[in-house]
């Protein structure tokens, strides 16, 4: 397992280890040792599963009192996943780190807590696992908009599939005062 830093402190791109042979491979989706070796604490409490089309894009999430990190596996198509430091005082505020996910590359991103997080999808389907650090709190949701200009997110997707509540979000500067604190 490599664990490869991004530009984003404590946002950590995994490129798990796969063992080929006639049958297929194996590779091994958890190791909380060599997780927690790299930075990388749970427990993860929650595994979510998602399945979306093609152009669906689901984000910027987060939760404000009982944030999340995530570890993002795709187990069927392809996503571009992202990345959003929301942490007011941050000195990476408002930056965001995107990478291609797929069944093929075998990577997954972990999120600390206090990230947004959004992917949208590239294959003509897409399954994804997010491994959770706390458990979902409807009350506590919330959203940035996808398209915020001041981040700037270089989506694949011009328009993408949405969910009433994914359109419905605000900008980053609107969300002043519901944004995690830094440190």
């Amino acid at each position: 397992m490599r664990f490869v830093e991004t530009e984003l402190k404590g946002v950590v791109l995994v490129e798990l280890d796969v063992f080929p042979d006639q049958r297929g491979y194996f590779l091994e989706v958890c190791h909380a040792r060599k997780y927690a070796d790299a930075g990388i604490r749970g427990p993860f409490v929650q595994h979510n599963f998602s399945k979306s089309v093609r152009g669906t894009l689901r984000g910027l999430h987060y939760q404000l009192k009982n944030p999340q990190a995530k570890l993002i596996t795709v187990v069927e198509g392809k996503v571009f996943d992202v990345a959003v430091d929301i942490r007011a005082g941050s000195p990476t505020f408002g930056k965001w780190f995107g990478t291609e996910l797929s069944v093929e590359n075998k990577r997954q991103l972990y999120i600390p807590a206090g990230f947004a997080h959004g992917f949208c999808v590239l294959s003509g389907t897409a399954g994804l696992f997010y491994n959770c650090t706390d458990f979902y709190s409807p009350q506590d949701e919330r959203g940035i908009i996808w398209n915020d200009p001041t981040i700037g997110i270089a989506w694949p997707v011009t328009h993408p599939v949405l969910s009433t509540k994914d359109q419905a979000y605000k900008t980053l500067a609107d969300m002043a005062g519901e944004l995690p604190l830094y440190g």
